[in-house]
Formats: C-alpha cells, sequence, structure tokens
C-alpha cells in the first residue's frame, strides 16, 4: 500500500478494480480546515483511458509491482510497435498509444525498457532527452538576436522550434516529452559518440 502524497509518475496503482499507471502528480497542500488534494492523472493500463482523480494526501492506494525488460525495437505498423527480446528473437507487439511522445523518437534497433504488468506490456520507458538530425528549416542566421526562433522539421517528422543559427543536417538535442529543443549537438560531441 501507498499513500497518496508518496505516488510517483511511473507507478502502477489500482483503485476500484482498476489498474493504472501514473502519468503526472501533483500535490496542493492545504490551509487551515481545508485538507490537500493529491490532483493525478491516469491511464488504464488495458484500454488506455484516461482518467485525472483527486485523493486526500492519507488515502491509501494498492500499489504494485512491474517487471522490466531491455527489447529491442523493430518496425512499427498501423497501431503496434513490434520490439525483440535481444537475447531469444521473441517478439511482443505493443498498442502505439501506451508509447505517448517517445513514439516520434523510435529508431530500428533501438533498446529501450519496456514494462510489463501481468505478463503483458504496458509501457515503454524513453530517454529524456534525443538527438536527431534537422531535416529542413530556413538558412542559418547569425544575429544578436536570442531570443528568435524559426520553424524546422526533423527527420523523423517532428516540427519543432528552433534558433535562427540552426541548419539543416545538423544534429540538435530535443526533450522526448515535450518536443523542446534544447541545444545544438556540437561537433566535438559527435566525433567523440
Amino acid at each position: 500500500m501507498v499513500i497518496a502524497s508518496e505516488l510517483r509518475e511511473g507507478m502502477i496503482i489500482r483503485v476500484e478494480g482498476q489498474t493504472y499507471k501514473v502519468l503526472e502528480v501533483e500535490a496542493k497542500a492545504g490551509a487551515a480546515k481545508i485538507g490537500g488534494v493529491v490532483k493525478t492523472r491516469l491511464i488504464n493500463v488495458r484500454g488506455g483511458r484516461m482518467w485525472e482523480p483527486h485523493f486526500r494526501p492519507q488515502e491509501r492506494l494498492q500499489d504494485l509491482e512491474l517487471e522490466r525488460h531491455v527489447l529491442e525495437f523493430l518496425f512499427a505498423q498501423d497501431d503496434t510497435c513490434t520490439l525483440m527480446y535481444p537475447d531469444t528473437y521473441e517478439q511482443v507487439e505493443i498498442p502505439t498509444a501506451l508509447l505517448g511522445p517517445g513514439e516520434r523518437f523510435l529508431e530500428p534497433g533501438m533498446q529501450l525498457p519496456v514494462e510489463f504488468f501481468e505478463n503483458g506490456p504496458i509501457g515503454v520507458v524513453f530517454p529524456e532527452v534525443a538527438e536527431v538530425r534537422v531535416g529542413e528549416t530556413a538558412p542559418p542566421v547569425h544575429s544578436q538576436q536570442d531570443g528568435a526562433w524559426k520553424e524546422a522539421t526533423l527527420e523523423n517528422g517532428l516540427a519543432i522550434r528552433v534558433p535562427l543559427f540552426i541548419a539543416p543536417g545538423e544534429i540538435v538535442r530535443v526533450e522526448v516529452k515535450t518536443g523542446r529543443y534544447l541545444e545544438r549537438v556540437r561537433a566535438e560531441r559527435k566525433r567523440s559518440a
């Protein structure tokens, strides 16, 4: 059992007989006689439906154990992604709805931890940051404007905003969860990687 104020992103809990993965947690402190509240955003691991319940901070919830296995991404087709156990070559299909925003950054051969609950896959753990090549953007402009941005399309098809000095073909670091530009990958970094 876990109390609501101890919930963390990625945990699996059972509420009213249904199993949910915690996507977001926000605790709000109460004032005087009004108790605090724990706002959550959950996804049903079986049906994929979102739910945003609020809990009292001391409310007890049943937390469940997950298994994690590192699998290799093979390909995506229609609404599923196929991954493989590298040691046994056994393949597992995962609905793309369970992947969230990280789906845009999948590349064949990529090794990712996959979370399993009751022998079924319920999620994929993506790195926080991905390096992606810029496919299309306007020619670079070197100006003194610090806050100026332009549109760019990455090789994975994601459209983001980048600083004016970024050129087509450069590699940029992008936050996987939000798709936000973080920085340009410098030439020295590329050689050492």
